[in-house]
């Protein structure tokens, strides 16, 4: 059977939308080992928070997320020992990424957008090393451009990310859609000046991803899928 990836049957019709994603709680289901991950790296230092608090930050860059964590605990953050939680993180999740799945409907929604000449790139505020075996689940193709955190110098709520992603596909970031499960993913679209869509399946509100800048919210990407001429990924025969 021919790769869905790489059988294309239809064109995009000139001027029309590409897609930067996000990974984590976006394409792959993920959020929660990343937490866990979190909160053991916590632990290791002597930090105790319960795992709603560390929820909230999922999404932006690991040194900002230690940063903020450890502010709102009282506790003095040096340089090193953001670096040895963002290390601990690292270490702890991948004991963990063998559980990671993709969501529902990521993978077709991907061949899909492939299919239809639909350019899509991935943009995520994890590092490569986190981020390979998710990529490896989703069976992203060669060809399509994954920024990491390692690229560039601010990782979300910053919009670099998805800044390299639209010039990575040679496209501009007003021609582009960020689809995102978090508000720090839609404060970075905002800021880039791309159009916002939000996913239910990282664990934030429908109401909360609105207010961050949500054009639209879907429950995942399955349902992102049934519903993508309401986010002009219009293609043509």
């Amino acid at each position: 059977m021919a790769d869905p990836y790489t059988s294309p049957r239809q064109s995009l019709a000139p001027g029309r939308t590409a897609f930067l994603f996000d990974l984590d709680g976006t394409l792959v289901d993920s959020v929660y080992q990343h937490v866990l991950a979190w909160r053991e790296a916590m632990a290791a230092v002597g930090i105790e928070l319960a795992v709603w608090t560390i929820h909230r930050r999922i999404g932006m860059s690991g040194g900002l997320m230690a940063n903020a964590i450890l502010r709102e605990t009282g506790h003095a953050v040096s340089h090193d020992e953001a670096r040895r939680l963002v290390k601990l993180h690292g270490e702890a999740y991948a004991r963990l990424s063998h559980q990671v799945r993709p969501l529902p409907g990521a993978r077709e929604l991907l061949a899909y957008l492939t299919r239809s000449g639909v350019p899509w790139s991935i943009a995520t505020s994890s590092h490569i090393e986190s981020a390979r075996p998710t990529l490896e689940a989703l069976n992203v193709p060669a060809g399509v451009p994954v920024i990491t955190r390692d690229q560039v110098e601010h990782a979300k709520p910053d919009p670099d990310l998805f800044l390299a992603a639209a010039r990575s596909l040679g496209v501009e970031i007003s021609d582009s859609v960020v689809v995102g499960d978090s508000v720090w993913d839609l404060l970075a679209a905002r800021r880039a000046r791309a159009l916002g869509v939000g996913l239910l399946s990282g664990g934030y509100g429908q109401d909360e991803l609105e207010r961050a800048g949500a054009y639209r919210v879907y429950q995942d990407p399955a349902d992102l899928l049934r519903h993508l001429d309401e986010v002009g990924a219009r293609v043509i025969d």
